[in-house]
């Protein structure tokens, strides 16, 4: 067993550390009040050759590894989480089905300009009334002649303003109540599709949540993504790939709240004394330690195992949910140390918070994924 990261790893995480702290961390307040997108910190991404780090050079990517991913994802989550939020779902919602279900002709239609940051990634799948459920699609692709024509809509959907195309799901077909379920690339531009970008969210300010309405939008049959029925399929592989991603945005959440935590401590003076020299603040800085590490080394399982084309489901499931979980548990500690000025926005902890409390419902609720655990360990 080795814990060591490789030598690209390294360089990875080295480069991408100084980038958070110099360039993304210090605009991230401004950013949460304004809601500013931060567009000017991706095109410096796609100089750096970051947004299609995990797919293959021939797509314009860098045949980077998930691992690789995951570091990426937790630096610049450290730094803004709505920044990290955007790389995640960039990577393992909109790249990711395209490159692991498209034809040729697709992936380099559609996945190069995700490489390259032409396009942001995208993934249309949650409804007003299908979350966590997503058997309970109604969007719908009918067929007509050489083309589908969608109606329907999709709520919640990262990047999509920012995006060129996206994948989505929709019902192909509906026999004796059963729904044939079927993913298909929409560009953004086409007529009929409109996107509504008015959310008031609780955090996560400056990253792209979007709903999309689908009014008779026709696109060519071609755009069929992967074997047709096999939307439902396609989409389960494509989350377990980004709980992976999720998990990742937690630790760097949580170690973003540790970091302040730790240093606030030092320098806070009660009685005489730091707030690190008491032995309740050693104790809680002690635990948010330890479950950062743990929730790190199960993120770098997870991407690990899904690296060596073993299953990763139960994995990527568990880190997801730890991760989230410990994430709100130390911003939470974060904010309780710093007393009062944890409740202030300059110290940015209670930011954190709001933040990772997406991370708890967002691709599969803390709920959903310990149901996803409980078939894995053979519980049904």
């Amino acid at each position: 067993m080795n814990f060591d990261l490789t030598d690209e790893q390294q360089m990875i995480k080295k480069m991408m550390r100084e980038f958070s702290d110099e360039v993304v961390a210090p605009g991230a307040i401004e950013r949460d009040r304004t809601k500013e997108f931060p567009i000017e910190i991706f095109k410096q991404l796609s100089q750096m050759g970051m947004m299609g780090l995990p797919f293959p050079e021939e797509y314009g990517g860098a045949g980077a590894d998930a691992t690789s991913f995951a570091i990426v994802t937790e630096e610049l989550s450290r730094g803004c989480a709505s920044t990290g939020i955007t790389y995640s779902a960039h990577i393992s919602l909109g790249g990711a089905p395209i490159h692991l279900f498209g034809t040729e002709e697709q992936k380099r239609k559609y996945l190069m300009p995700i490489c390259t940051g032409d396009s942001f990634g995208a993934f249309g799948l949650t409804e007003p009334n299908a979350g966590s459920d997503a058997g309970g699609t109604q969007t719908t692709a009918k067929e007509d002649g050489d083309h589908f024509v969608i109606n329907g809509s999709k709520v919640y959907i990262t990047n999509a303003s920012y995006a060129k195309h996206l994948a989505l799901t929709a019902i192909t077909a509906n026999e004796n109540g059963k729904k044939e379920i079927s993913a298909v690339i929409v560009p953004t531009d086409a007529e009929g599709f409109t996107i509504i970008d008015n959310y008031e969210k609780m955090g996560l300010h400056a990253s792209n949540t979007t709903e999309l309405v689908f009014d008779n939008v026709r696109v060519p049959k071609e755009n069929l993504l992967g074997k047709r029925g096999d939307g439902f399929r396609q989409f389960l592989v494509t989350l377990d790939g980004g709980r992976i991603g999720i998990g990742a945005m937690a630790v760097g959440i949580a170690q973003a709240a540790f970091d302040r935590a730790l240093k606030y401590s030092k320098e806070r003076k009660q009685f005489g004394k730091t707030l690190s020299e008491f032995q309740i603040t050693q104790f809680k800085l002690a635990d948010m330690a330890m479950k950062i590490e743990l929730a790190r080394n199960m993120v770098y399982k997870a991407a690990w195992l899904k690296d060596q084309g073993r299953p990763f489901t139960k994995e990527a499931a568990m880190c997801k949910l730890y991760a989230s979980e410990i994430a709100m548990e130390v911003a939470d500690q974060a904010i309780q140390i710093h007393g009062g000025y944890g409740y202030m926005k300059e110290y940015e902890v209670e930011r954190y918070l709001r933040d990772a409390k997406l991370l708890e419902i967002g691709e599969g609720t803390s709920e959903v994924q310990r149901m996803v655990i409980a078939r894995q360990i053979g519980c049904l």
